[in-house]
């Protein structure tokens, strides 16, 4: 089957259904008035290690009104990235619903805001990573209602907690991320294992 995404209806279904697992970036900033928002994102990654740079797309508005997470970062040039794991993963789902802009998702989630080091808006307690960022740019990708929001930006400071970290390796078995698939599907990262990359030798 070959599939157009200008004539093929549901396109984006397809697509976020094959694009998997995605990490899920659970955004956390704060207007220029100091109200606190918290949304999570699967269209994320890390692109580049030095400066080290990650990556999430949002859609622009939401019917009329601008999405708060894209607002807050184009007003302030700061947010913070919060790994989702298996323990925070319905919470998550949670601030996922359009609140209006003046409800905290912190409270409806039950999950707790405590003050970051180098940006103001802040980082989400129960979270077992996150990572403190400030703008590089934005991005718009698409028109219309489809209009999104590429936003780059590089990470200043990272939170790990201390029982997932051994050295510079990650313990991907504590740490437990959460994986979107498509649609309202979501998926665990506990079976995992290892393959070296091989090494080319060239005949001599």
């Amino acid at each position: 089957m070959k599939l157009e995404p200008s004539t093929f209806e549901n396109f984006y279904r397809v697509l976020t259904g094959v694009v998997v697992p995605r990490p899920i970036a659970f955004v956390s900033t704060m207007s220029g008035d100091g109200v606190v928002n918290l949304a999570p994102y699967s269209f994320f990654n890390a692109v580049a290690s030095d400066p080290p740079t990650i990556v999430f797309s949002s859609s622009r508005h939401t019917g009329l009104k601008s999405k708060d997470t894209l607002a807050n970062i184009e007003e302030t040039g700061e947010f913070v990235v919060n790994v989702v794991v298996d323990d925070i993963a319905e919470a998550m789902n949670i601030t996922a619903a359009e609140y209006p802009e003046e409800v905290n998702e912190f409270d409806i989630a039950g999950l707790t805001p405590v003050s970051s080091d180098s940006v103001k808006c802040p980082r989400v307690k129960e979270s077992p990573v996150n990572m403190e960022c400030r703008l590089n740019q934005i991005i718009s990708l698409g028109s219309g209602s489809h209009q999104h929001g590429l936003v780059i930006g590089e990470v200043v400071l990272m939170h790990v907690r201390d029982d997932i970290i051994d050295g510079h390796r990650i313990n991907h078995e504590l740490l437990k991320p959460t994986g979107r698939l498509a649609g309202s599907m979501y998926c665990r990262t506990s079976d995992v294992y290892e393959m070296t990359r091989p090494v080319y030798t060239p005949e001599t």
